[in-house]
């Protein structure tokens, strides 16, 4: 049995920059709900705020989903 070093650790490389990337992603729409919420109690409008969250929260769906693609297909 030989193991391929070079490969593994490709995998690994890029296993630790999509997590990395993921929860960043997945950080950034939980800070974007908690200054919507801060902005709702001021009194203003944190529409901005809202949507980015959402943005990111749609996003970290869909590298999920892509990544269950890649594995199921």
């Amino acid at each position: 049995m030989k193991i391929d070093w070079a490969a593994l650790g490709s995998v690994f490389g890029v296993s630790l920059v999509a997590t990395v990337a993921l929860v960043g992603l997945f950080t950034l729409g939980i800070v974007g709900l908690s200054r919507q919420e801060q902005a709702a109690a001021q009194g203003g409008s944190a529409t901005l705020a809202r949507t980015g969250a959402y943005a990111c929260f749609a996003l970290c769906v869909a590298a999920v989903s892509y990544g269950i693609y890649l594995i199921v297909v």
